[in-house]
This record gives structure tokens, C-alpha cells and sequence, in this order.
């Protein structure tokens, strides 16, 4: 890679990971190494981007201003070396997937360990996130493609792959675990652990459509620390069923007596616009 381009991934993968240490193991530089290039690159642009400190580094003022563009030409930089190199040999190159933790957890992996028989050369990066993020990711060209609950409010495009369950969480004693289906009136009768960030969630959405209101005593966005909550008795919950998969708590899951589900896509800023090798990875997916 050019030397100057070399300092804006240097300058990149430093704010990303927090320090020049773990930037130059990213890199395979020495620390002094990505200290210097750094230094150069302040030196050309006459500003100081990063504040040192002995906890690591932050940007400055004209860091943050700079940052959106070194990371657009790292990023083109990059799929332009990516689309050379498909040229010559369709089954190398990488791929970068936007991932929320449920789909991380239980599809990626055995999605990567089937692809990989037929391109034993691709890597794979994959950055994990919630679905702003990582919609934000896709449009920001941060990853290639990436897994979110459609509909998206984005111009982006998307691929529709799979309905995901929603389902009733309880206690093992809890009263109702024992029937077939859970009564949706029900979640109005007790403590409810809703998983919800700071935005609207398909639990919610399911609530204002069916006219429920539940009685919100706890709202995380750890699946886990609800499975666990739930575990303890503190309340019920709803979940998608894909995060319950090989869930180690002992709980009970109940299917609800109104159906709901999330869709679960792939999407990206453009089919045209991707890699030969992330457009073998987006027709695997449709297929799987």
C-alpha cells in the first residue's frame, strides 16, 4: 500500500481500537512505527489529530473533522485492492458483515463453515452491532452488507431471509407455563422486562399494533440479562426465538396466541455496487 495511505489506516485503525498498541498488532506495525506514521500525517495536514494521554487517545477537534474522510478513502482504498484481486481470482477476498448478537451468535458461524468449503479463501470481518448501527455502518460503507429486521427506513436494499418468532419468556413456576399457547392479554397482568434501546422495537411495535400495554418494570438491550432476569422471577418478557437458542437459563418459551415475528434480511447500499465475492455470499445466503 502507498506509504500516505498507510498513515490514514494507521490514523483510522488507532481512533477504532483506543490505542497504537492494538492498532500496530491490527497492522502488524510496532507501536513506534504507528506513532510516527501519525505524526507525519499531523505534520502534513499542520493539525494535531489525536490527543495522547497515558489512557490511550482521543481525538481533537480537527481529528473528528478529518476522521470521516481518511476512513471514506481507507474504505475505497480498500475495495478497490478487493476488486483487483477478484479480477484475477474470484475466490479470494473479504468480506464485512454487520451483525446484532442473536444472529452472530447462531447463524454466522455455520453460514461461514458451509461458504467457506466453496471459497476456502475469503476473510471475514464482522462488526457487531444494534440495527441503527448497523444500518448506519451499511450506508457509511463501514461494512459490505449486513443483517437487519426489515422493513428498513433507508434507502437501502434489502433481501428478505427469514421470520424470526416472538415469544413469551417466563419463569419455570410461573402459573402459565404449562399451556399451550400464552394468553397476550396476559402481559398486562404482571412485571414485563422489555428489551428495547433507545428507539422502538419489534416487541414494541407488536404492543401499539395489538392495543397492549404491558407493565414495563425493567428495559435493557441485553437479551441475556433479560433471560436471566426472567430466570430470577423479576418479571416476563418477550423475545425474538432466535436468541433463545442453546439458552442456558431455566426458563420456559411459550409461543404467543397472537402470532408475531421480525423479519431478519440482509441488506446493502447496492447489489450493482458490491464485489463479485460479497455477491456469491449474498446468493449463498438467499439459498441456504
Amino acid at each position: 500500500m502507498d506509504m500516505n495511505l498507510q498513515k490514514y489506516l494507521a490514523f483510522v485503525k488507532t481512533v477504532e481500537y483506543g490505542s497504537f498498541t492494538k492498532a500496530a498488532e491490527v497492522l502488524n506495525y510496532s507501536q513506534s512505527g504507528i506513532s510516527r506514521m501519525i505524526s507525519d500525517l499531523e505534520s502534513e495536514c499542520n493539525v494535531a489529530l489525536l490527543e495522547r494521554s497515558k489512557n490511550g487517545v482521543t481525538l481533537t477537534s480537527e481529528g473528528e473533522k478529518i476522521l470521516p474522510y481518511a476512513k471514506k478513502l481507507c474504505d475505497e482504498f480498500e475495495r478497490f485492492t478487493g476488486f483487483v484481486g477478484e479480477i484475477t481470482d474470484m475466490r479470494t477476498g473479504l468480506i464485512r458483515i454487520g451483525v446484532f448478537s442473536s444472529v452472530a451468535t447462531h447463524w454466522v458461524p455455520n453460514i461461514i463453515n458451509e461458504f467457506k468449503n466453496d471459497f476456502p479463501g475469503i476473510e471475514y470481518e464482522l462488526v457487531i452491532g444494534d440495527y441503527r448501527e448497523i444500518e448506519e455502518m451499511i450506508i457509511n460503507g463501514r461494512v459490505d452488507c449486513g443483517f437487519l429486521e426489515l422493513p428498513v427506513k433507508s434507502n437501502l436494499e434489502t433481501i428478505f431471509l427469514e421470520k424470526d418468532e416472538l415469544v413469551a419468556v417466563l419463569p419455570k413456576n410461573h402459573p402459565l407455563a404449562g399451556c399451550e399457547k400464552f394468553p397476550a392479554e396476559e402481559l398486562t397482568k404482571e412485571p414485563f422486562i422489555l428489551l428495547e434501546r433507545n428507539y422502538k422495537s419489534e416487541i414494541s411495535v407488536f404492543f401499539e399494533e395489538n392495543g397492549i400495554v404491558p407493565d414495563v418494570k425493567y428495559t435493557t438491550w441485553d437479551d441475556y440479562a433479560i433471560m436471566s432476569m426472567v430466570e430470577k422471577g423479576l418479571g416476563i418478557a418477550i423475545l425474538p426465538r432466535l436468541i433463545l437458542q442453546r439458552a442456558n437459563y431455566d426458563i420456559v418459551i411459550k409461543s404467543l396466541d397472537i402470532p408475531a415475528y421480525r423479519k431478519i434480511g440482509i441488506a446493502l447500499r447496492s447489489v450493482n455496487g458490491v464485489s463479485p465475492v460479497v455477491k456469491n455470499f449474498l446468493q449463498y445466503l438467499q439459498y441456504r
